[in-house]
């Protein structure tokens, strides 16, 4: 339906500048508020009226008549109506909507695709420093991440997927020291067990792979531990690269890869710091007070100048996210999104303002950020706030344990990132509607079910007779199927990878209720061959957006009751 959309609109366009040179930019769609309303609406007669100083309904009424007579819409549109104060109402023939299985089967994977834009951009995601586990909140920026590079990817970018991380500094540390004093017998609940300490039994297990001399690998690293209790380097060392691989195995069971690991480290011994804050100095958009050297941050919006070096001589956590950002620009990333606790909110400002105030040619506005929120995890009726791996937050890999990968990603991607959200782990394992990612994944089970026992070959559908799908349950499914590219295009510009599940829960809907209303495997050739098109459509288009999500649509599947 894509095509039909287009011809309409350029007809539309047409037909609005014979009434107003110049309006034809204005021509548009939206869906009706009420379905039984039409397919299309269209308000542009009273956006044009009141410059013409015409009522808006004999406007409309207008255009009607000139639409009418026009060949895109004597081919595709079965009625145009006028209501209220001139809003246009377009029904579309079934013959205009059967066309999206023509085209789902043309583009099948990549149905709703747009053309490559020669455009690369990053996602930064999880970037969760290696000191321990990852928690269900790493787990919902993994889930966002991926979801929006697969989103961005289907908008025609090149995307690339970064990991930045703190390989240094005070939690380092701490770490090093918490290993050592397992090693040395030392545990939690000791008199000399120190307050700060990290508690979980990962700790432990660290050490005592340290002391057994153990190597451990890494997507970026591999160390082989000194098994020396008094090697406080190594022990820092192996920490890292245990923990680096444990997070590797969180990650691959969540199905998510990085293209590259970014060391915080490495922004120093590289000079980028060093070099960023000389520009920023030349730039004369900083000055010293009280000891420390500050950003004249005020200039590009921050509500206050913020304090670049401190009295110490050490720079502040802000600066480093400058110079990171300048990389990114030279490494040729048009678009970059940072994914981050809502905690991060208050770096949004400062970063942008050093980004700007180095005058290096980045645009106002990068990066993007999309915040989210932590999750609450209830089981059994109760929340659960701990895990006996962390010590003290459950992690994405009891998550998964619990559930599924497809569970906790479905789940994850459900609301919008900065809402509050609840996993309930007894509802991931629930085998019924009111499981949204098996009330979705059973409507393409079923389908393939029935294609299964249909026996043929799927590729000969495209291009059978559609006529007979003309019910109000076909129509209803083949518009449905017709929302899916421009529901991309707004996923990705919103970045609301959420909008995804919501409409693959509508269009299971639609099928589950297209399946009650209609045998598919009916005696009459013609009416069969163009039914099974019609939900053959639909599990490709399921699979799609099950995958843009990055969650598996499979072939079978039980159920208690749906």
């Amino acid at each position: 339906m894509l095509i039909v959309k287009s011809e309409l609109l350029a007809g539309l366009a047409l037909e609005l500048e014979k009434i107003v040179p110049g309006s034809g930019a204005r021509a548009a769609f939206e869906s009706p508020k009420v379905a039984e309303h039409g397919d299309f609406a269209c308000t542009a007669a009273m956006q044009l009226a009141k410059g013409l100083k015409q009522n808006p309904r004999q406007l409309a009424e207008t255009l009607r008549t000139a639409l009418l007579a026009h060949p895109a819409f004597v081919r595709w549109v079965e009625a145009i109506d006028i209501a209220g104060p001139g809003f246009i109402n377009i029904r579309l023939k079934p013959e205009a909507k059967q066309e999206v299985l023509r085209e789902v089967f043309a583009a099948g994977e990549r149905f709703g695709w747009q053309a490559d834009n020669g455009q690369k951009m990053m996602l930064e995601f999880v970037s969760a420093n290696p000191t321990g586990p990852l928690h269900v909140g790493h787990g919902r920026q993994a889930a966002l991440g991926d979801a929006l590079c697969n989103l961005y990817q289907t908008q025609g970018w090149q995307v690339y997927r970064e990991f930045y991380y703190n390989d240094a500094g005070v939690q380092i540390a701490t770490l090093a020291s918490s290993t050592q004093l397992r090693a040395q017998g030392i545990q939690p609940g000791d008199a000399t067990w120190p307050e700060l300490a990290y508690n979980g039994d990962y700790i432990a297990d660290i050490a005592a792979d340290f002391l057994a001399g153990k190597t451990v690998k890494s997507d970026d690293r591999e160390y082989t531990a000194s098994g020396d209790v008094s090697d406080l380097d190594s022990i820092r060392e192996f920490a890292v690269a245990y923990l680096r691989h444990e997070q590797d195995l969180d990650l691959r069971a969540f199905a998510v890869q990085f293209d590259n690991y970014y060391l915080e480290s490495s922004l120093y011994t590289s000079g980028r710091v060093a070099a960023t804050v000389q520009r920023l100095q030349d730039a004369g958009k900083t000055y010293e007070l009280d000891g420390a050297l500050w950003l004249k941050s005020t200039d590009y919006g921050d509500d206050k100048d913020r304090v670049m070096r401190k009295g110490d001589g050490s720079f502040t956590y802000f600066v480093p996210d400058v110079a990171y950002h300048i990389a990114k620009w030279e490494r040729g990333f048009s678009k970059a999104i940072n994914i981050q606790g809502t905690d991060h909110h208050g770096t949004i400002a400062r970063v942008r303002a050093g980004l700007q105030a180095a005058n290096v040619g980045i645009p106002q506005g990068y990066p993007d950020y999309v915040l989210h929120t932590m999750v609450r995890v209830m089981r059994g009726g109760e929340e659960v706030k701990i895990s006996k791996r962390a010590g003290s937050y459950v992690t994405l890999r009891d998550l998964i344990e619990w559930t599924s990968k497809d569970a906790v990603r479905f789940f994850l991607l459900s609301r919008k990132p900065d809402t509050e959200y609840v996993f309930d782990v007894d509802l991931a394992l629930a085998q019924n509607n009111d499981n949204p990612v098996f009330y979705v994944q059973y409507a393409h089970a079923r389908i393939c079910s029935v294609l299964a026992a249909w026996g043929g070959d799927v590729s000969t559908l495209q291009t059978v007779d559609l006529t007979p799908l003309q019910s109000p349950q076909a129509l209803a499914l083949m518009l449905q199927l017709a929302k899916y590219p421009e529901m991309l295009t707004a996923a990705a510009r919103d970045f609301a990878p959420h909008d995804v599940t919501f409409y693959l829960r509508d269009l299971a809907a639609c099928y589950h209720s297209y399946y009650d209303a209609e045998r598919i495997l009916v005696d009459d050739e013609t009416v069969k061959r163009a039914r099974l098109a019609l939900v053959a459509a639909t599990a490709q288009v399921l699979h799609n957006g099950l995958a843009v999500l990055g969650v598996s649509a499979p072939q079978k599947m039980e159920r208690t009751s749906l």
